[in-house]
């Protein structure tokens, strides 16, 4: 049982695991991640590919939204600019590694003219504005088919670094998860640093955050830089692993999607991770249940098929009304639980 964490001094009290129990979990978890090609199928490993480009961008909208209350809706946009700027800058034969973080700033500088609006207006007008530039977004990723290649999309020549080519599931899941172990670092850094404290004293108070000195201008701003970079760096890995991109795939639909992946994973590094992969799970469950019932009852499976918005709903609704805190509360409740036992009932 775990009865106490004691720090003998500041430096092991600004560490990110504060126990050994703790450190040797995350290693196990890490082993355990990058071993999954070795004994992951094709179907595994596709799925733990486009969960980890989701999390880069649900941690980039925990940064704008559950950190500092912006609401954004043109979060899949952003991931667009990201894609289309890979694209354009492979072709010109750019290396990836300067490819992928020019996608992640060019975004970020679209993200600050986007995020212009919340320095007047705030809640559910600053969701129109941003909406308003999603689709203006969308427009010119369908109409610039010189750089984006309109309606039927572009290709985007593979990742490789040295000679070495991230072809197939096994390599690009280790391209990915580098960049995710990245992210997630980085922003639970940034969550304890004089910036992320700015981002929260805006989102609960932000009058009295100004009085006490933290300027609205760049903490709005660079929150919605951040969350954007993130989302144009995740666009990019989405080039990169999917090979050929068209507009269709960045639609209002995925910044709703990300929007319910905060709102049930959480306001933290740990709720977006959770979140992203619990909304990337259940419409592939739901997927799976309707054709393993196709064949024994048709009409259910045909009615499950389009269920997928229907639970995003509901599951928004729940979470909002018996878990506003998401599942990253649930899960620290049950660590918790653990650490007391048995000395709960």
């Amino acid at each position: 049982m775990r009865t106490g964490v004691f720090h003998e001094s500041h430096r092991s009290e600004e560490q990110l695991w504060d126990s050994p129990a703790a450190r040797r979990s995350i290693a196990v978890f890490v082993i355990a991640l990058l071993a999954l090609p070795f004994y992951g199928g094709d179907y595994v490993l596709a799925m733990a590919c486009i969960v980890g480009i989701h999390i880069i961008a649900t941690l980039g909208l925990n940064i704008t939204t559950g950190s500092t209350g912006q609401i954004s809706l043109a979060h899949a946009a952003f991931l667009g600019v990201g894609c289309y700027t890979v694209a354009w800058l492979a072709k010109l034969g750019v290396p990836f590694y300067f490819a992928l973080p020019l996608g992640g700033l060019l975004a970020a500088a679209i993200g600050i003219v986007v995020g212009l609006p919340s320095l007047r207006v705030k809640g559910i007008y600053l969701a129109i504005a941003t909406l308003a530039a999603h689709f203006i977004l969308t427009f010119i990723f369908r109409e610039w088919e010189p750089v984006t290649g309109g309606v039927p999309g572009t290709s985007i020549p593979r990742a490789s670094l040295f000679g070495f080519e991230f072809i197939g599931d096994h390599r690009n899941f280790y391209l990915i998860y580098a960049c995710v172990l990245i992210a997630a670092l980085a922003t639970r850094n940034l969550q304890r640093s004089y910036i992320g404290r700015a981002f929260i004293a805006v989102r609960d108070r932000d009058i009295s955050a100004e009085i006490l000195g933290v300027s609205l201008l760049r903490t709005k701003l660079l929150a919605f830089a951040l969350g954007a970079f993130y989302a144009g760096v995740a666009g990019g890995l989405l080039g990169y692993f999917y090979g050929n991109i068209t507009p269709e795939y960045f639609t209002f639909t995925l910044s709703i999607y990300y929007l319910a992946a905060i709102i049930v994973g959480g306001a933290t590094v740990l709720g977006s991770i959770l979140g992203a992969a619990f909304m990337t799970f259940v419409p592939e469950v739901l997927r799976l249940v309707a054709h393993g019932l196709a064949e024994w009852a048709p009409g259910v499976a045909g009615l499950l098929l389009p269920m997928g918005q229907v639970v995003f709903g509901l599951l928004i609704i729940v979470f909002l009304i018996f878990e506003p805190h998401g599942l990253s509360a649930i899960w620290t409740r049950v660590r918790r639980a653990f650490h007391l036992w048995p000395f709960i009932t």
